[in-house]
């Protein structure tokens, strides 16, 4: 069985916020550069809830993974 891989938008719905192309757009542009030492699910700019699903799909290796994975590379891209 194949693993399921979310697009960036179901990310952002997962999370609670707009998950429209601009709106991704400047959630990175804002929230960018994530310094390499801070863990993505540790970043200021989460709710407690977000940054649970954030380590928990991590941890888990969870069909998320992939794509919270995708968006920490992004915050961190100068």
């Amino acid at each position: 069985m194949e693993p399921t891989i979310h697009p960036f938008s179901s990310l952002f719905q997962q999370l609670g916020l707009p998950d429209d192309d601009a709106s991704i757009r400047e959630f990175i542009e804002s929230h960018r550069p994530l310094p390499d030492t801070v863990l993505m699910a540790d970043a200021a700019f989460w709710s407690p809830a977000q940054a649970r699903f954030l380590r928990e799909s991590i941890a888990a290796d969870a069909d998320w993974a992939t794509v919270v994975d995708q968006l920490s590379v992004a915050l961190r891209d100068a």
